[in-house]
């Protein structure tokens, strides 16, 4: 029993290095795309009909926001098309309405499209759209983004060559210091729409679209399948089959596409189940098709560590519940002291995630200093911890081809920290049986600090303090939502 136990926490931590360092890696070729600087790219001349495709289930908070958003788009009316792909079951439909007729006073070509039957949640509204749409190209934004009134100008630029079937723009956040939940969400979103992508595309390697805030060339989905429903993240599953089918995608560190964050943590874990339940089920269906296609070794290697990466979570449950019958095994075998003492070689995981975000952060923040990444870095750390056992089954299931519907991430319409999500009808008060599970865990990882002090071994004390923050935090905001932090 013991030897397994030492060999799971050993693999555990083998992996979440192998993952850091890809991270590095990433970092790496991010650095050094920026040393050659940005590529000028012409200005747009010539004018393609564009459709501008918004899917819409039960967003009567920010329905109307996006709507003025998107009419106000700099482009030529009569290349532009705009699609409400309406899923909704309450007084949004009405909303919509209203501002449709409202907008086509205005002179838009916006349509305000309801399907009779709602299968395939957002990848089916989408592909329904596809199906009818005027435009040559497609963008998408979700509920909760403020596009900026040149983005088309922006954009359809680098579409340049023939080969181009996706432009993925960079999520900005117009509430990023309402909390401390959402501080930590920007935090680890900067890492992915800076490092992640840019380094991904320096590297020749596959990136992804990201659900919204990009523009797709129609005849690139039409080629790669269309929209498939099949798994829960359909923009992922969708980028990796039309890159493997020859696509080429450019990603925009420098274009903005502003967004909400979600507040409380309720919609935060209903969005992380989805992201991560979802990579788990696209890497399922395509990590096959990577290794069996033309790709070079390194570019299959981070195809992998891409479709792979929310394994992240799974492996670091592991290696968190393990770490604390490790300290006793330590304890009762003096002569494996060389064993355990090899094992911190696995501090290079550690600092490999400190450099990427480091340079995540620093990209991110024109005000950055030493104190503001410390600070951030820590509670992003411990916050991350905290959700690896939500995460963590929403992978499992993934993996197991365990199917549950898409649940869409609840909207507020808050901009400032004098705004209130109180009294919003999406949210549902209740505890789930992972939230107990999050606070026993609480519980496991102080007795965990304790027993580091009785034991006086003192090497993941840290470790354990970070866990007990991460899953007690996730647990209290859990059972009582906070406003500001």
């Amino acid at each position: 029993m013991e030897w397994l136990i030492i060999s799971g926490y050993g693999l555990s931590l083998l992996v979440i290095t192998i993952f850091s360092l890809g991270q590095v890696n990433l970092a790496w070729h991010y650095m050094k795309a920026n040393r050659k600087g940005e590529v000028d790219r012409p200005a747009l001349k010539i004018f393609p009909h564009v459709t501008v495709q918004l899917p819409i289930y039960n967003e009567k908070y920010v329905v109307e926001r996006l709507l003025e958003a998107i009419a106000s788009f700099d482009y030529p009316k009569d290349k532009l098309e705009i699609q409400i792909l309406d899923d909704s079951t309450d007084e949004t439909v009405d909303i919509i309405s209203k501002k449709v007729q409202e907008l086509k006073r205005d002179g838009l070509d916006i349509q305000h499209i309801q399907r009779d039957i709602r299968v395939g949640f957002k990848a089916g509204a989408l592909q329904y759209g596809l199906e009818c749409s005027k435009g040559e190209f497609l963008a998408i934004f979700d509920a909760d983004f403020l596009p900026e009134k040149d983005f088309l100008l922006a954009t359809l630029p680098h579409f340049v060559s023939e080969h181009t079937g996706m432009v993925q723009t960079k999520w900005g956040h117009i509430n990023q210091d309402y909390s401390v939940l959402t501080k930590m969400q920007a935090f680890g979103l900067n890492a992915h729409f800076t490092i992640e992508q840019k380094g991904r595309l320096a590297a020749g390697s596959f990136i992804n679209f990201n659900g919204t805030g990009g523009v797709w060339r129609k005849s690139c989905i039409q080629d790669a399948g269309g929209w498939h429903h099949d798994t829960l993240t359909e923009d992922l599953d969708l980028s990796y089959r039309a890159q493997l089918k020859g696509w080429k995608f450019e990603y925009l560190e420098e274009v903005t596409s502003p967004a909400e964050l979600p507040v409380v943590i309720p919609a935060i874990k209903s969005q992380q189940y989805r992201w991560n339940k979802g990579a788990a089920e696209t890497a399922r269906k395509n990590l096959g098709k990577i290794i069996r296609s033309g790709l070079n070794v390194p570019h299959k290697i981070r195809a992998a560590l891409h479709l792979l990466n929310s394994s992240v979570f799974l492996f670091l449950l592991v290696s968190a519940i393990l770490s604390i019958p490790m300290l006793y095994i330590k304890e009762n075998n003096p002569a494996l002291s060389l064993l355990f003492d090899l094992g911190s070689i696995f501090l290079v995981g550690f600092l490999a995630m400190s450099i990427f975000y480091w340079m995540s952060a620093k990209a991110s923040n024109p005000h950055f200093t030493l104190r503001y990444y410390a600070g951030h870095f820590i509670m992003f750390l411990a916050f991350s911890m905290g959700l690896a056992l939500h995460n963590s089954i929403a992978i499992i299931e993934g993996y197991l081809g365990i199917k549950t519907p898409f649940i869409r991430t609840p909207k507020f319409n808050i901009t400032k920290k004098s705004d209130s999500w109180k009294g919003n009808q999406y949210l549902k008060s209740s505890v789930s049986l992972s939230t107990i599970l999050e606070g026993l865990l609480t519980a496991y990882f102080i007795f965990g600090i304790f027993s580091g002090f009785k034991l006086e071994d003192y090497g993941l004390i840290l470790f354990h303090g970070m866990l007990a923050l991460g899953f007690g935090f996730i647990f209290l905001v859990s059972i009582k939502p906070i406003k500001h932090a």
